[in-house]
């Protein structure tokens, strides 16, 4: 048994209120998953096919190698702590969005605070033309990666005559078991907020006919699908075409992928600011199992982890995401976005 095992694998005493109203109080394992858009994790080296210019030495954003590594130590710094206040760890598995390719994932988990957990990675080249892809890392002692696929998003469209075919991030599968259990992980950047909405509807339906195919293949598969989805829980991609409702009370067979997102994002809360109003566009989705049922894995709570160094800390945006780049200025930050993380409990 390894030194990280034996910290990841901890003991924690919670309670929960039962319909008769007396608390019980029960020992539990617990394991982290997080997502983190990382804003533009690019290499500085120019890939043909790719519009990648602008993060190049001579580029408009003047992406140096010394830039790039100091972007690596941070975001790795923060991947180390998602989840860590109660795990006393890194977390289990972490997907990605905006980061170039699978080299820039090898430079992250070799990066001095992530290093020692011994995480592997999950990609799959996509066809965006801007060059960001999806990604996923996973710690190799807990998970047991069985298939590694993706699906490519394309929407076919008229404009002026011509027909023309849209294509953006694809949706990585990484079909894994974690504590004996089956899972798949599905990571998702659906297209930006510049696309109409039937773009991202288009990315959920993609998305939910995964989900409905692995599990007709595997009945009650825990399916847990994460991303920057650019619409929030209420919004239509999410709640209809991908069919994520936030009341647990009403999952069911047909209604069955749990969103925890969706009261925090009613309570204001967000994992990204825009027009001085908070979007909650990272969010972790599960399969009703991991939910409702409580005698293998199943979900504690979510959180977003917005991190006193992840914010602005004055100016007209205080509180705000502290960036890479400001107005295309170099400001040494991190993400434009929080990162977002769930727990999954285990009775002992």
């Amino acid at each position: 048994m390894t030194s990280s095992f034996k910290l990841l694998i901890i003991t924690i005493t919670l309670t929960f209120l039962t319909n008769v109203s007396f608390a019980q109080t029960e020992n539990y394992e617990v394991y982290s998953i997080a997502f983190y858009n990382l804003e533009n994790l690019f290499d500085t080296l120019d890939t043909p096919g790719k519009n990648d210019k602008d993060f190049l030495p001579n580029g408009s954003y003047k992406w140096t190698g010394k830039r790039y590594l100091e972007k690596q130590d941070r975001m790795a710094s923060i991947v180390a702590k998602l989840g860590a206040e109660l795990t006393k760890t890194a977390p289990t598995v972490v997907g990605f969005s905006e980061i170039e390719n699978a080299a820039v994932l090898e430079d992250l988990i070799k990066q001095d605070a992530l290093k020692k957990y011994n995480y592997g990675i999950c990609h799959i080249e996509s066809p965006d033309k801007r060059g960001v892809d999806v990604g996923l890392i996973y710690r190799k002692e807990f998970v047991d990666i069985k298939k590694v696929s993706a699906r490519d998003l394309r929407i076919k469209e008229t404009y002026a005559g011509d027909n023309w075919e849209f294509a953006t991030r694809n949706q990585l599968i990484v079909e894994a078991t974690l504590k004996g259990e089956d899972f798949a992980f599905l990571v998702n950047h659906w297209p930006s907020r510049r696309a109409k909405s039937p773009y991202r509807e288009a990315a959920g339906t993609l998305n939910r006919s995964i989900i409905d195919s692995l599990r007709s293949d595997h009945p009650g598969l825990h399916c847990i699908t994460m991303g920057d989805l650019n619409d929030d829980p209420t919004n239509k991609s999410v709640s209809k075409s991908l069919g994520a409702i936030g009341d647990a009370k009403k999952l069911s067979d047909k209604n069955y992928l749990y969103n925890p997102w969706y009261n925090m994002y009613k309570k204001g809360l967000g994992t990204l600011a825009y027009r001085d109003s908070w979007n909650l566009f990272d969010q972790i989705i599960l399969t009703k199992e991991l939910k409702l049922d409580k005698k293998d894995l199943f979900f504690y709570k979510a959180e977003i982890c917005n991190f006193p160094e992840l914010k602005n800390k004055e100016g007209r945006y205080k509180g705000y995401p502290f960036r890479t780049y400001s107005g295309g200025n170099y400001s040494g930050g991190y993400s434009d976005h929080f990162p977002v993380v769930i727990y999954l409990l285990k009775k002992i």
